[in-house]
């Protein structure tokens, strides 16, 4: 890859860039968040970096299936499979984030174009995850319709703690970013490029190199981590809920951290300090990018972004 003039910085941002809580959760409420986060996504171009951004899906994934089923239960239509959904997010958010970016960089003078790129993962169908699903999706079922659904479509489900049955499905690791050339070429002609929403669509090789997409979750800072790493990028930033990054958390002894070594991070994870639901995906992701030779990582909350490059906050990771 010919390397851009300006430092790389592939930036995963969270859930809380699209749905700021629960009472904010309309196609309106997203763009006005992602038009907020597009404000400190600029803050970063204007310092002179070049950008690959990714970010989450789940809760309009789930907003997707939900209206797939009063749809075919109320209409009889036909239903949308899970990496379809995954593709419509890609599309949908990509569109207002890159819109916004746009909008936002015309008004600060900056002539840059932004394109949202609808991204394959390779993954390995004989990836362990695919024999113990555990990622939850879709409505509450009762036990009927879900062992109707176990039965007829081969869909894994479980009893959720007494609220019903839900449907689960494998969180496997990115294997490959299927369209990385592609992102490569979009970076060399100086566009910021959006790509692997959702951790982007999994997809499995079902032989000789044809892809078919499968029923299954991507970690999205795995992807993103996967994407900085292909992508030689020079900085890994998280954009997340908080600002910077605790060890003890919740505890009297509580304390946020301004920097972590790569075996620091390592240690704090193997503690048990960072939640398997929460921080604890991020610090792998930021591990496995530092030791593939990764330069530096940033985990803060999208408003600080651009004082935390600046070095006044944020928690930072180096090699």
């Amino acid at each position: 890859m010919t390397q851009p003039t300006n430092p790389l910085a592939v930036v995963a941002i969270g859930g809380n860039s699209l749905i700021r809580d629960p009472k904010h959760v309309t196609v309106e409420d997203q763009q006005e968040a992602l038009r907020e986060t597009s404000r400190y996504l600029a803050d970063m171009v204007a310092q002179g970096w070049e950008m690959v951004i990714g970010h989450g899906n789940g809760p309009q994934v789930g907003f997707i299936l939900r209206r797939s089923e009063i749809a075919h239960k109320v209409e009889g239509m036909h239903e949308v499979p899970l990496d379809v959904c995954g593709a419509d997010t890609q599309g949908s958010i990509g569109y207002e984030l890159q819109q916004a970016l746009q909008n936002e960089l015309f008004h600060r003078g900056i002539r840059k174009n932004v394109v949202t790129v609808i991204t394959q993962t390779l993954v390995d169908q004989n990836d362990p995850a695919f024999q113990h699903p555990t990622k939850p999706i879709g409505s509450f079922m009762d036990e009927a319709e879900a062992k109707h659904r176990h039965e007829q479509m081969g869909w894994h489900v479980v009893e959720d703690a007494g609220r019903g049955w839900r449907r689960v499905v494998a969180s496997p690791l990115p294997g490959e970013i299927v369209e990385l050339n592609t992102i490569r070429a979009v970076l060399e002609a100086g566009i910021i490029v959006i790509a692997a929403g959702g951790g982007g669509i999994p997809v499995v090789d079902v032989g000789e190199g044809e892809y078919r997409g499968t029923a299954a979750v991507i970690d999205k800072d795995f992807a993103a981590s996967l994407l900085a790493r292909e992508l030689n990028a020079e900085l890994f930033l998280i954009a997340t809920a908080v600002e910077k990054v605790a060890i003890h958390f919740g505890k009297p002894q509580q304390r946020w951290l301004d920097q972590m070594t790569l075996a620091e991070a390592k240690q704090y994870l193997a503690e048990g300090h960072f939640a398997k639901g929460s921080m604890g995906p991020k610090i792998q992701a930021i591990i496995w990018y530092l030791e593939a030779g990764g330069k530096k990582a940033l985990i803060t909350d999208p408003p600080n972004i651009g004082r935390a490059l600046k070095g006044e906050t944020g928690t930072w990771i180096y090699a």
